[in-house]
């Protein structure tokens, strides 16, 4: 009998990836030398505050994901890999229902996107204890653009910029709580893009945790392009200062 885990990394990677107009699923892709999604999870990997990683992939695609990912990198976390839904919200809810017999209530759960590999090692920190006080935290950062809302091609309203933020990953919980929003928005039919958007539903509070603009989600060649100059330029730095 496994005990229960206090905290748990949700890595949904069951996407197609049509924006990025490859043939091989985007979270595959190689980024540096490395795939994409293998990146992401060594971060979790590597955080002395992870004790479990659970990964979503589309069924047909846990195999290549267990040989190709999971062994070859040699992740001790992967606890387990988990089939994929056809939308992302049922992906996280069959993440959240395969780890249920591995938590207690005040289990902590990450929620993060699998092509979101510059998540940072203080915004796992962070996201864990803010999750232990709130109902739930989401990486966030100040939009930098004007946003405009728009019905048919005509703006309609502009919302004054300094109350927006640009929702990233990882989304934080505690497990009853998540899961109890994921199985009641199930119940209803009623859907969303983020696992924050089910906690407001249901009237609980989301603590917002400032990140980085780095921390972007891979699913454009643009993005892919961006990825790579991180990394070289995160590469140039670290050799200055083995130099000084």
């Amino acid at each position: 009998m496994i005990p229960p885990f206090k905290t748990i990394a949700l890595i949904p990677a069951a996407g197609a990836g049509t924006r990025m107009g490859a043939s091989t699923n985007k979270q595959y892709l190689d980024l540096c030398g490395v795939p994409i999604v293998a990146r992401t999870i060594a971060m979790f990997e590597s955080s002395p505050h992870i004790d479990a990683i659970f990964l979503v992939t589309p069924v047909d695609e846990i195999p290549y994901c267990q040989e190709h990912i999971v062994d070859f990198y040699r992740f001790t976390k992967v606890f387990a890999i988990v089939a994929g839904g056809t939308e992302r919200q049922r992906s996280v809810l069959n993440g959240l229902n395969a780890m249920a017999p591995h938590t207690s209530p005040d289990t902590v759960v990450l929620i993060h996107d699998g092509v979101r590999p510059f998540l940072t090692n203080d915004m796992i920190e962070d996201s864990i204890s803010q999750a232990l006080i709130h109902d739930g935290v989401v990486v966030a950062v100040p939009v930098k653009d004007t946003i405009k809302c728009v019905c048919k091609g005509i703006i309609q309203s502009t919302p004054p910029r300094e109350s927006l933020w640009q929702a990233q990953t990882p989304q934080t919980f505690r497990f009853k709580t998540i899961h109890g929003a994921h199985l009641s928005a199930a119940t209803d039919s009623f859907s969303c893009t983020d696992d924050a958007s089910l906690i407001e539903r249901s009237g609980g509070q989301v603590q917002i945790l400032k990140g980085e603009y780095r921390n972007i989600k891979i699913t454009t060649p643009e993005d892919l392009i961006l990825a790579e100059a991180f990394l070289q330029e995160s590469e140039r730095k670290e050799e200055r200062c083995r130099f000084r």
